[in-house]
């Protein structure tokens, strides 16, 4: 299941894209906007600026903007860092890979077969859409 850290990441980065201008939108406006709790969102905010997509400005007229075209900005590169690996099994990551302690045979595992397939199918949806592509 996708976790509020992430969903309200996605809300906050297309509520940012769907903006006319680039001034920074202060971050009280978009958590009213998208009904998210202030404080959560500034943990969000601060950790989608350290990984490159946000800046910040403080002081009056402060807020946060993109810094990336939304036509850049990459919705697997996005899930990555709020969520985690696509992968939903260690075995079946690309980036986090490590091996299930209870598994014999990976060549074998259904389970881990499956996940792959799944994980596979998620990579593609989420490489095929930008932040531009689900915000407009």
């Amino acid at each position: 299941m996708l976790s509020k850290k992430t969903k309200y990441g996605i809300k906050a980065l297309t509520f940012l894209a769907r903006q006319e201008s680039q001034l920074p939108i202060p971050i009280a406006d978009i958590a009213k906007s998208e009904h998210i709790s202030l404080k959560f969102l500034e943990s969000i905010l601060l950790l989608l600026r350290h990984s490159g997509f946000l800046g910040a400005k403080k002081g009056k007229g402060g807020g946060y903007y993109l810094i990336k075209d939304p036509k850049e900005i990459n919705m697997a590169q996005v899930y990555r860092i709020l969520e985690g690996p696509i992968a939903l099994l260690p075995c079946a990551s690309h980036h986090f890979y490590e091996k299930c302690d209870d598994c014999t045979n990976e060549s074998t595992c259904a389970a881990r077969k499956l996940m792959i397939e799944v994980r596979d199918n998620t990579l593609m949806v989420l490489e095929n859409k930008t932040l531009a592509s689900i915000a407009f």
